[in-house]
């Protein structure tokens, strides 16, 4: 591709990213000067591309609105940056849409790389590693997100119908501060307007989002994502849980990572590193614990329940459900 033509196509992307961009402006990222600017922006035209002239103080060029462009055009690393971000994405729990329409994207990037970067890809995603896995945890609806930012773009209040964690279906107004991706979910912060509280709500809860005409000041002081963090820091939950376990950090946080449980060692100086064995105190809270004895049983080390009650009922059951089965011959 002569370097005429890779101007002229890189002019297209500056305008295409959207705005009024000026001669000087453009002439500098292009490394020309303005006249040549110019017979680009002629040559756009003459392509039936719609760029139009601001005038003015602050005027320049611009695509005229509404304008469909053509296919977009990626180089080797852009499209490896735009394949990367939909794995890890994918990966990490926070597309937003189905997974099918996540792979079909990808696939269709991937058709139209060279085979040499697409080895290169392939090369690379088998040697990546995610340590947080999420499961087949549920993406918000596009449509409900992009409501919402926009309610918090004009700081516009907006009415979801949300369903909480006990089921409970609610409606409610919201004046929407921020969207927080956190450990593989999307949430929103704001405040619910009928009781003037803040709230967090996670965006796959809701199931329909409706922007309301009026508007909201922008709140003062800690931003969307430490407001997040400090709601689940004080937020209520029916059990505290304290746990003793015999184990490494590693193995303890491959069940437990630390967005869940806090740990803290309970004999110091016995073994050193992270890779030590060693008695931890664990403190977690829950709404549910028939969630815990199954885990414990999973994570394979001795532990010791020191509260609440009710988890080691839960744990003694779980354990005797176990060896009732191991027992019992099969059906003939």
């Amino acid at each position: 591709m002569s370097r005429p033509t890779a101007r002229v196509l890189t002019l297209l992307e500056l305008l295409q990213s959207g705005g009024t961009r000026t001669v000087a402006e453009l002439a500098e990222r292009l490394g020309v000067e303005g006249r040549t600017v110019r017979r680009y922006v002629d040559q756009l035209i003459d392509l039936d591309v719609p760029v139009e002239s601001v005038r003015g103080r602050y005027g320049g060029y611009r695509l005229a609105p509404g304008y469909r462009l053509p296919p977009l055009m990626l180089s080797e690393d852009e499209a490896l940056a735009v394949l990367l971000g939909l794995v890890a994405g994918r990966r990490a729990g926070l597309t937003t849409t189905e997974h099918t329409a996540s792979e079909t994207a990808s696939a269709k990037i991937r058709r139209v790389l060279p085979k040499h970067v697409a080895r290169r890809l392939d090369t690379l995603l088998e040697s990546l590693a995610f340590t947080d896995g999420t499961g087949e945890s549920d993406t918000p609806d596009a449509g409900v997100l992009l409501t919402v930012a926009d309610a918090v773009r004009h700081r516009r209040p907006v009415s979801i119908r949300y369903t909480g964690r006990d089921g409970r279906r609610s409606e409610r107004t919201l004046h929407a501060y921020g969207i927080v991706a956190h450990s593989g979910r999307w949430y929103v912060t704001g405040q619910d307007a009928r009781i003037g509280e803040d709230r967090t709500f996670r965006l796959d809860r809701i199931a329909d989002a409706r922007a309301l005409p009026g508007s909201f000041e922008e709140p003062v002081g800690p931003g969307p994502a430490q407001r997040l963090l400090s709601a689940f820091a004080t937020a209520e939950y029916r059990h505290e849980v304290t746990l003793r376990i015999h184990a490494t950090v590693e193995q303890i946080r491959a069940r437990l990572p630390a967005t869940v449980a806090s740990l803290e060692e309970h004999e110091p100086g016995e073994g050193q590193g992270r890779a030590a064995e060693r008695w931890w105190r664990v403190e977690l809270r829950a709404e549910r614990l028939d969630w815990l004895p199954p885990l414990l049983a999973a994570l394979g080390r001795p532990f010791v329940i020191e509260r609440p009650d009710e988890l080691r009922d839960l744990v003694a059951e779980f354990a005797d459900r176990f060896a009732s089965y191991a027992r019992s011959s099969p059906e003939s």
